[in-house]
């Protein structure tokens, strides 16, 4: 099971495309996605917080949060793709038998199109987005739902994610945790103070460490 920002798809430009496109709209000068690239992982929170300064105590947050989000619609796929190596990696799963999903904190309007227009959703065991179940990661309820969905025991899968909730929300289902130290991070704790089973630096790295190379 994987994450699926930060982890199999670099969607990082488009999620800083619309907020700079919301900037913009304000006459402000766009931001550079190095300083925003670390905050994908936290959402529309995230990014509105470090590119218009709101937080939801904001009167205003609710309306920025939906513009943002319909603006990330509108170019949902414009420049996100996989990171080097996944195909790779889920080529090399799929040949050996290895059933694989993907368990996302993004809302099903836009992890089923974005899963589908990058091939993913066509391939995968399951599909289980953040609104999928009554909880979002860290809760354990999604990765439970997509082993449920594909009829595998929960201790016999493996979860792999960028940001800590996805190892906590991992250990809590009874999967083998392993962090993508080639993702978003986030800004908290370091990927080695996560408490992941596995830590690695690359996507192909899996395969090693589950004997397929």
């Amino acid at each position: 099971m994987f994450d699926l920002d930060g982890t199999l798809v670099d969607s990082a430009p488009d999620l800083a495309g619309a907020l700079n496109e919301m900037r913009l709209a304000r006459l402000m000068a766009p931001l550079p996605l190095e300083a925003l690239r670390p905050m994908v992982g936290a959402g529309a929170r995230g990014m509105l917080a470090v590119g218009l300064s709101v937080s939801p105590q904001d009167a205003d947050f609710e309306a920025l949060r939906i513009e943002f989000l319909d603006r990330y619609q509108a170019r949902l796929t414009q420049e996100t793709a996989l990171f080097d190596q996944v195909y790779e990696l889920l080529q090399s799963l799929s040949a050996a038998g290895l059933a694989w999903g993907v368990v996302t904190n993004k809302a099903e309007r836009f992890a089923l199109p974005l899963t589908e227009a990058l091939g993913l959703k066509q391939r995968a065991l399951a599909v289980v987005g953040g609104d999928s179940t009554p909880h979002a990661k860290p809760h354990p309820a999604p990765l439970l739902e997509a082993a449920r969905r594909g009829g595998i025991a929960a201790e016999a899968c493996i979860y792999v994610g960028d940001d800590e909730r996805d190892i906590v929300a991992g250990r809590a289902a009874g999967m083998r945790t392993v962090a993508a130290a080639w993702g978003y991070l986030g800004q908290g704790e370091s990927v080695e103070a996560w408490n992941a089973d596995i830590v690695l630096n690359s996507p192909i790295e899996l395969l090693q460490v589950l004997g397929l190379a």
